[in-house]
């Protein structure tokens, strides 16, 4: 785990080294200053002030440039922790972007957002923690410790018998507090599930008056999340007066021992001054001590976000590139050839079974079915955002898994049955299937998908911004869009989920109309729950549980009077009554 976050240094080397180097100059300086006290206050005599110009002087000095260290190392420390997390947070975003959908289930998406957002910033505080106060810590504890002795082993034997105390207590305090950090970070993902599923469902929420149970729901998460927080604190809190009480008893030993030594030995043992550094070494001991327990706690309460971070990124995705894979499709044609698919490997239940379909390059299809029925994970085989778990698919007369993906995704385009468009411009927006469109290009892909029309009548036309999630126009204008986006990556096979539910019956012909007209070399496949979106496809498929249950064109579906006629009639027979 350790060297997996300390690969993300990168670029930041310099800053973390220098951190720790600054901090030793800031402790050395610190430890220096009460014996330089101890000096100035054994030769103040009252005859002369001599001794506080020469003392005062080298005391000034220190401080400075004590300062100076300290500035240094909480700069170059603030700089090498927030370009850490960059970093982190980088190379996360970049493992998710490599993910299948398979290993998103795996996380779930709350969790990921997460793990890149909460759990980086805990790693940043505990990285800075970890090249500023655990370095300043020990080297306080021991230059401390090693002053102490040099003045008077007798009086610095207080502080070794208080230190395993301190240690015992920060111990049991680490063992009981950790399960308990481990059970927070899980109820982070329930609580931040709940955010994002209200979000995102804001319009749903608001149309079924449902604010008040989501309301709960969020309560009830946050509640959770405040109570194992309060019983972690709880035992967090004995930490500082347990701190507090031995530095308290160390100073008050101290003073009375000390007083008793300079008053027996005639201050030959042991000096006023001496005594006063002694003082003042041990509250840096004690407070290094102090401070050694607050970074554990820190770095213990960070290990459980450091282990899930580390979960992401030493995760291997479940659909990789095959080395030296093909780099072009040849054409749209596509063969399922025995497959069967199951969503958890170990279980019985097939979302897919034993689809046997052949289609030619250029060819409409259409998928019609129930919901729940399979069709959208059938698709799904296609651009290979799962893999089958029996049998094959191919594209282009190639195993879709011999492809480099990225190559066999661009000749795949999908538009799904949730369109999603971003903020910024409908131009910008539909160069997402073509950075490098013309806007020639855009335009023709506008006409084609019937987008142009109303596009020109926004005051802005391409240029019109988009609101995130494309809020500010209707569904069948952000289909239609989404269709666009899709041509412009001029695909081999062209999917359509359910792309044009919210789009009039006149509209979706004259979209399929064109498709006809100006890709007649593209593999279409319309997945819809209307009729009439697929009565002129080539080959039309009836799926119900996973499996393909009727298959043909339209006049011999229509003879076999089965599901397709069941569904064509009650679709037509309103529309014959008028």
């Amino acid at each position: 785990m350790f060297s997996i976050l300390a690969d993300k240094i990168g670029e930041y080397k310099k800053e973390t080294i220098l951190t720790p180097l600054f901090m030793v100059g800031e402790v050395a300086l610190e430890c220096i200053i009460p014996t330089v006290m101890a000096m100035l206050i054994d030769e103040m005599t009252g005859e002369s002030l001599a001794p506080v110009i020469k003392y005062g002087s080298i005391l000034l000095v220190l401080a400075m440039l004590s300062l100076i260290c300290g500035a240094n190392s909480a700069r170059y420390g603030a700089k090498a922790s927030t370009g850490f997390a960059k970093n982190l947070r980088r190379d996360l975003f970049y493992k998710v972007q490599d993910f299948s959908f398979e290993d998103i289930d795996y996380f779930s998406s709350s969790s990921l957002v997460t793990r890149m957002t909460n759990d980086v910033s805990q790693i940043q505080m505990a990285f800075q923690m970890l090249i500023r106060m655990a370095v300043r810590t020990p080297l306080m504890l021991i230059f401390s410790v090693i002053m102490a002795l040099r003045i008077n082993g007798e009086m610095a034997a207080i502080f070794f018998g208080i230190i395993p105390f301190l240690g015992v207590g920060l111990y049991l305090i680490f063992r009981i507090s950790h399960p308990i950090f481990r059970r927070i970070f899980k109820k982070y993902d329930a609580l931040n599930n709940s955010v994002q599923e209200n979000v995102a469902g804001i319009r749903v929420v608001k149309s079924f008056v449902r604010e008040n149970y989501e309301i709960e729901k969020f309560n009830k998460a946050s509640e959770e999340v405040r109570s194992d927080f309060t019983q972690a604190e709880k035992i967090l809190a004995l930490n500082n007066p347990i701190q507090l009480f031995c530095i308290k008893l160390a100073k008050e030993l101290i003073c009375y021992l000390g007083a008793l030594m300079i008053i027996n030995s005639a201050a030959t043992r042991l000096t006023t001054g001496q005594l006063s550094s002694l003082i003042s070494y041990g509250v840096q001991i004690l407070t290094a001590m102090m401070m050694f327990s607050m970074v554990f706690i820190q770095l213990a309460f960070s290990a459980e976000a450091a282990t899930r971070i580390c979960e992401v990124l030493t995760h291997e995705p479940k659909l990789v590139s095959p080395e030296n894979g093909l780099k072009e499709v040849k054409d749209g044609s596509i063969v399922f050839d025995h497959v069967t698919f199951r969503y958890d490997p170990h279980s019985k239940r097939r979302a897919l079974a034993d689809i046997n379909l052949d289609i030619k390059s250029g060819q409409t299809i259409g998928i019609l079915g129930a919901t729940g029925s399979a069709k959208t994970t059938l698709i799904n085989m296609i651009s290979r955002l799962y893999d089958v778990s029996e049998g094959a698919v191919y594209v282009g007369g190639e195993d879709v898994r011999n492809y480099d993906l990225k190559v066999l995704r661009d000749a795949v385009a999908v538009v799904l049955q949730k369109n999603v468009l971003f903020s910024g411009t409908i131009k910008e927006n539909l160069r997402w299937g073509n950075k490098e469109a013309t806007d020639e290009e855009i335009i023709e892909a506008c006409k084609l998908a019937q987008a142009s029309e109303f596009i020109e009548q926004f005051p802005d036309k391409y240029d019109t911004m988009l609101t995130q999630g494309g809020t500010n126009v209707s569904g069948g204008q952000k289909q239609r869009l989404c269709i666009a986006r899709a041509l412009l990556k001029k695909p081999k096979v062209l999917i359509l989920d359910d792309s044009t539910s919210a789009v009039d019956t006149k509209t979706d012909a004259l979209i399929r109309k064109g498709f006809k007209q100006f890709i007649p070399e593209t593999t279409k496949i319309i997945i819809a729950q209307r009729v009439a979106s697929i009565e002129e496809s080539d080959q039309i498929i009836v799926m119900d549980s996973g499996k393909i249950v009727e298959h043909g064109d339209h006049e011999q579906l229509m003879k076999l009077n089965g599901i397709y006629k069941e569904i064509y009639d009650s679709q037509t027979k309103g529309k014959e009554e008028d």
